[in-house]
């Protein structure tokens, strides 16, 4: 893009995530000339304008197909919040996975296999989950030679037959986490004839009818039994059991307490609820269109848990560069800063990878790293940092992948 101050205010972000008014101060203790605000302010402008997300999007496309490739491809969805009292058109109250009231916005953000982001794009603060999926894997697989070799692995808010079927219709394979509660229904059979008896680490295949009428499509689906999983399933329902008898004896206030039994005015715990659940502890589904001839039961479970690696940068992004857009308020800048973040945890990712090395430990690493420039009788000397041991490792890496 060839800009000079977008890539001021990237590396400000990656290296003190600020306001855009302090992140002069930033710049100028790095030793980095640092632009006017009016020069930032004209910037934010320009990177929507000339659509810079879209060429910092074709760069990180176009380097993971150089080094992990797009076989596997995740993505997942955050809320952005503001300090707010009115909605406009993108900042809206909607389900909040901070469980905060404010407006807010929907991030959705696309990775490859280990992390490297590959889109991010912005929703309007109440719009469903479900409806963000489809819009973001589209803007990628268009013109992309290997489509159909992409498998696209999503959690368990992305799962609705509509987005399934569409992906399915655009030669797109998939790997979705299934809802706990349909697990009674699709291992029915298998409970009936073996008992709820589960061996550690078994997996179990059904299939379940998604849709209705002539969306209606046949899913595969892959359970397995962890006892580690059990075991935190079952602590988590003896704590529910808990609030529930609490809510019961009037010690506690009725909230949103699960295993609470309302008949009339009277409360109570609703045991065959806590039966049913604890059927089902240390299972997990996933459903996939994918053959178990081309992908096991077990292959498809490794892909999804792949999935923590949107959840590391989803946390980078939130912590370690503030993505929360907390000085912008009209949507061409949220939509500028979010491109600033976006190109930012790229960066940052690459690094990453590059040191084995966190950015956040990086930066400190680097930061007070100085040269000085001294002139002496109309002769310039310059004064070389001394560079510690682990600041010397982090830059030989670096040097040695040619960053």
């Amino acid at each position: 893009m060839r800009d000079a101050t977008f890539a001021k205010l990237v590396l400000a972000r990656i290296v003190e995530p600020t306001s855009k008014t302090d992140t002069l101060r930033v710049l100028d203790e790095l030793g980095v000339p640092a632009p006017s605000l009016r020069t930032v302010f004209r910037c934010l402008t320009r990177c929507q304008q000339r659509d810079y997300r879209t060429s910092v999007a074709d760069a990180c496309i176009a380097h993971a197909r150089s080094t992990t490739g797009l076989a596997l491809v995740m993505y997942d969805c955050t809320t952005l919040y503001f300090e707010a009292e009115k909605e406009d058109g993108l900042c809206k109250v909607g389900m909040s996975k901070e469980r905060r009231v404010d407006p807010q916005i929907l991030v959705g953000l696309l990775v490859d296999a280990t992390g490297f982001p590959l889109a991010v794009h912005c929703f309007e603060g109440n719009k469903a989950e479900t409806k963000t999926l489809l819009p973001v894997i589209t803007e990628l697989v268009e013109g992309l030679p290997e489509a159909e070799d992409v498998v696209v692995v999503a959690d368990a808010g992305m799962l609705s037959a509509a987005n399934l079927n569409a992906l399915g219709e655009a030669g797109l394979r998939f790997i979705v986490g299934s809802r706990i509660t349909k697990a009674p229904y699709d291992l029915a059979e298998h409970f009936e004839t073996q008992g709820t008896y589960l061996e550690d680490r078994q997996i179990l295949e059904s299939q379940r009818v998604m849709g209705a009428g002539r969306h209606a499509r046949t899913r595969r689906v892959v359970y397995q039994y962890l006892f580690k999983r059990h075991q935190r399933d079952q602590q988590a329902i003896n704590a529910q059991i808990a609030r529930a008898e609490k809510v019961t004896d009037g010690s506690r206030p009725l909230k949103k307490d699960r295993f609470v039994r309302l008949d009339g005015a009277d409360k109570g715990v609703d045991w065959g609820l806590v039966q049913r659940a604890r059927d089902l502890a240390g299972l997990k589904g996933y459903v996939t269109n994918i053959d178990p001839e081309a992908m096991g039961g077990q292959a498809v479970i490794d892909a999804y848990h792949d999935l923590y690696q949107v959840e590391r940068s989803f946390r980078m992004a939130k912590s370690d560069l503030a993505a929360r857009p907390v000085f912008h308020h009209v949507r061409e800048s949220i939509e500028a800063h979010l491109t600033i973040v976006f190109t930012a945890l790229a960066v940052s990712r690459h690094l990453q990878a590059a040191t084995g090395v966190s950015i956040r430990k990086i930066v400190q690493t680097l930061r007070p790293l100085r040269s000085a420039v001294i002139e002496i009788g109309g002769h310039r000397l310059t004064a070389e940092p001394d560079i510690p041991e682990t600041a010397r490792e982090i830059l030989d890496s670096l040097k040695d992948r040619g960053d």
